[in-house]
């Protein structure tokens, strides 16, 4: 047995301490170890609501044979793909090069420099569908490494130079997308849209295919909440062509389908089924999508997953023991009643730091909208909990921590701007001119450490491990259930232009948005920074409100299109002005004062609903 896992910040990692598997973390120390013993590595990369990382780890790590055959002939890595996506991302990159079913588990065999050469996800214990066996895989390479080690290299070295040529092959920068291929993007993610249970999937997806969230595509889709696609003639105007209400009619039913939650439960990150009502796995109700017409705000949603003080893990397990064994979704697919006898799923507890950026923008920007201080409240909590923790003493992020310690894992580019982006919308809830300083210090951080093509980069280097072995990636541009490194940061970017923090921080974000935007637009479902060019190419709408968040007025201006919404004080705007936030220059009122802006110029000051 191995204790090298017991003290990990991932609940993943400690779930497979007691294996007989002699599991190294992620690190030097295992692959020093395996040249030292002349071995080929296992990287086994997984995540702790996985359900079948959990089934490989009942038959074949809880293996004492296995066991034997791993220690005895290799040197094994347990990777938390969320804990380090750099790692997932990279390996993932190379699995391709083996198999076209990826996915979770991923297993990958790896020469002692990192180099991967052979990979697949799940192996059963015994041969099955074609699938050979774990204990016949491991015998294999054992075998290939021992007898045909010029082989090995060479293919590790083939896999290899093919990553580096795609790397250096990377999006070109060109120019924004126009407000034509926006459209047409738009009606791409629609068709997709599954119209009886919500979301979206490929157009010939069966009755039995598990969903994701698409949460980008609904950002892309809802365009601002202003008529943005539709100020030309190419578009009717929105709620008068029925292309359009398909669309936000799209939004809605999944945001509705997300919020139909069994009760007790967030939004699934993973669906058994079509149907979003029979989560394998689910986060905290962080997102506003759940509606008032069904009576219930974000904040009356159960928390099943809050964590004291106030940040938030990410998720609940997939399985939970249901008579005796355990079952992938079965807790939620019983009724209330019988759920009262039964353990609820295990949580993941560790705080993600970009994850928890989405939570404190997405509760901040609620909140404001709403007019409900205690969803601003709580998205103050939580980016006061992860700043305590996320921020070291150089002024760098973390990327996780679990009771108390601290991941040795690298923040990442999606970890700055999704925190930034988060931060930026609480300053602008709140008027606060110490967060909105601290989203323009992350941005400018990742600017700075950006390459010399003008690309932004998390400070730092990125993993050390990935980078000693010449395996460092750029990192995806396209999203999974949150947005990638790229669109996070832009989207923190424009935001901070649309603050007034200067137009570097629009050229920031414009760039990033060019250089993808021909990915993008093939493939709008999985790229946000569509979202980002709809705020780029025309002028920015621009909200301040100079007084307090239940006042009429500020409840009157909250319902009306802006793309920032900013509540604060005579003071506060004061400070934010001299910040460096040109947006709130000469915001005074005695009495509630609403300022429309376009382009950073604001009509004369309104004073009076009627006038609204």
């Amino acid at each position: 047995m191995t204790s090298r896992l017991a003290a990990s910040a991932s609940p993943y990692l400690r779930a497979h301490a007691d294996n007989p598997v002699a599991w190294f973390p992620w690190g030097p120390e295992a692959f020093a170890e395996a040249a030292k013993r002349d071995v080929p590595v296992l990287i086994s990369i997984g995540y702790s609501t996985c359900h079948w990382c959990h089934v490989m780890a009942r038959e074949s790590f809880s293996d004492p044979e296995i066991a034997r055959e791993l220690n005895d002939g290799f040197v094994a890595i347990k990777v938390d793909r969320e804990e380090h996506p750099a790692v997932d991302d990279a390996y993932m990159a190379a699995a391709s090069a083996f198999t076209r079913n990826l996915g979770w588990p991923l297993t990958v065999f790896a020469t002692p420099e990192g180099r991967a050469f052979f990979a697949g996800t799940y192996f059963p214990p015994e041969p099955r569908a074609g699938l050979a066996s774990f204990g016949e895989v491991l015998a294999a390479v054992r075998q290939a490494w021992t007898q045909r080690r010029d082989q090995v290299h060479d293919t590790a070295a083939t896999v290899a130079e093919a990553l580096a040529t795609v790397r250096g092959a990377s999006a070109a920068p060109g120019g924004l997308p126009p407000l034509d291929d926006l459209v047409r993007a738009a009606h791409t993610a629609l068709a997709r849209e599954d119209r009886e249970y919500g979301g979206f999937a490929p157009p010939d997806a069966g009755m039995t295919t598990p969903k994701f969230p698409t949460v980008p595509p609904c950002g892309s889709c809802r365009a601002r909440r202003s008529p943005t696609l539709c100020r030309t003639r190419r578009m009717p105007h929105p709620g008068r062509s029925p292309r359009w209400r398909r669309l936000r009619c799209a939004i809605r039913s999944t945001a509705d389908s997300s919020a139909m939650r069994p009760a007790g439960t967030g939004p699934s990150r993973t669906t058994s089924g079509c149907s979003p009502t029979t989560p394998a796995c689910s986060r905290p109700p962080w997102t506003p999508a759940t509606r008032r017409r069904r009576g219930r705000s974000p904040a009356s949603s159960p928390r099943c997953c809050s964590s004291p003080p106030a940040a938030s893990p990410q998720a609940q397990d997939s399985e939970s023991w249901i008579d005796g064994e355990r079952r992938e979704g079965g807790y939620y697919g019983r009724d209330a009643a019988a759920r009262a006898g039964l353990e609820p799923p295990a949580v993941d507890g560790k705080i993600v730091t970009g994850w928890n950026g989405m939570a404190i923008g997405a509760l901040a920007s609620a909140g404001v909208r709403l007019g409900d201080a205690r969803l601003i409240e709580a998205a103050q909590w939580a980016a006061d909990a992860v700043l305590a923790t996320a921020v070291g003493e150089d002024g760098r992020l973390r990327r996780a921590s679990l009771d108390e310690i601290i991941s040795p894992a690298t923040a990442t580019l999606e970890d700055y701007g999704l925190l930034a982006g988060g931060l930026g919308r609480l300053a602008a809830a709140t008027g606060e001119p110490v967060l909105a300083g601290a989203a323009r210090d992350l941005v400018e951080q990742c600017l700075a450490a950006g390459a010399e093509d003008g690309r932004p980069s998390a400070p730092g280097g990125g993993d050390p491990v990935l980078a000693a072995h010449g395996l460092g990636t750029d990192g995806s541009a396209a999203d999974t259930d949150h947005p990638s490194g790229p669109a996070a940061l832009a989207d923190a970017a424009c935001l901070l232009w649309q603050l007034g923090a200067g137009d570097r921080f629009r050229e920031a974000a414009a760039s990033v948005v060019a250089r993808h935007a021909a990915a993008a637009l093939a493939e709008p479902l999985a790229h946000g920074a569509l979202r980002v060019a709809t705020q780029l190419i025309t002028a920015p709408r621009q909200t301040v409100v100079v007084g307090a968040l239940g006042d009429p007025l500020t409840r009157a201006a909250a319902a009306r299109p802006a793309d920032v919404l900013a509540v604060v004080t005579d003071d506060q705007a004061a400070a934010l002005a001299a910040a460096g936030f040109t947006l709130f220059e000469g915001k005074v009122g005695a009495v509630p004062t609403v300022y429309e802006c376009r382009d950073f110029a604001c009509r004369m000051p309104v004073t009076d609903l009627t006038s609204l």
